[in-house]
């Protein structure tokens, strides 16, 4: 059993939504040092191709390609030119999430609410669904959602949020039931508190991070490359057999 081998991606393609800072950002530079050629999107163009040049910097190969993935129109023009222009995606990452609201659910309003049902779910779903007929073509694929321990356990002031991340990892289990017959793996990866600019109300927050820190077996925050390191298991052959999956990256929050 050749080790190296069974985590690199050449030959890929891979696809990581929200990838011009954080966890995304982390993935895409973790899949392209791996072999695969990324193509990183999110909102700003001027953003992803600041992220193209630091791959490309290092002998990478990498793609910009904007897209607001709570814009549905924008999602199937970037499923359609990822399939125009590589034929196939071998690895999708939705990752681009969104938190408008930190606070009681009584205190979200409708605009907050579909803001955030259309990006953390409803784009995950319709892109999957796009790239879907590609990798039927190939018997083969990997779809990572990022969700979150919030999908697990929610925790106060994230409680819509929560609530779409549960219903990410439910959909990751469908997707995994019904795409299994052609070897398309779909599994999911929850975070626990990573130092992001994403998180940044959390960890920013003196008393909450005291609470965190009480509750945390590993008494730290986590980094964008320890979820990275997960995804890039998840996206080669060394989890052929894993689908359906999630899993937790959260310092034993959740135990």
């Amino acid at each position: 059993m050749d080790i190296n081998s069974m985590f690199r991606l050449d030959g890929k393609v891979a696809l990581v939504t929200g990838a011009s800072k954080g966890i995304g950002l982390a993935i895409a530079q973790a899949y392209a040092n791996a072999g695969a050629h990324v193509v990183v999107s999110s909102r700003k163009q001027e953003s992803i191709e600041q992220v193209v040049k630091g791959v490309q910097a290092i002998g990478g190969k990498a793609t910009a390609i904007a897209c607001n993935v709570g814009d549905m129109a924008d999602v199937r023009q970037l499923a359609e030119k990822c399939i125009t222009q590589f034929g196939v995606v071998d690895v999708l990452v939705n990752n681009a999430a969104v938190n408008p609201v930190f606070g009681p659910v009584v205190e979200t309003n409708e605009s907050a609410f579909d803001k955030i049902m259309a990006v953390n779910v409803k784009g995950p779903f319709e892109l999957a669904k796009m790239l879907y007929p590609a990798m039927k073509s190939k018997k083969a694929g990997s779809v990572i959602n990022i969700s979150s321990v919030g999908g697990l356990r929610p925790e106060p002031g994230l409680g819509i949020y929560s609530m779409s991340k549960a219903s990410l990892i439910s959909l990751t289990k469908v997707m995994a039931k019904e795409w299994g017959d052609n070897n398309i793996r779909v599994n999911a990866i929850c975070p626990g508190l990573i130092k992001t600019k994403f998180s940044e109300a959390l960890w920013s927050n003196d008393k909450i991070m005291g609470m965190m820190m009480k509750m945390l077996p590993i008494k730290r925050m986590g980094t964008s490359d320890e979820i990275a390191a997960l995804a890039l298991y998840l996206a080669s052959d060394a989890s052929g057999y894993c689908t359906g999956s999630v899993f937790t990256a959260d310092g034993g929050f959740t135990i």
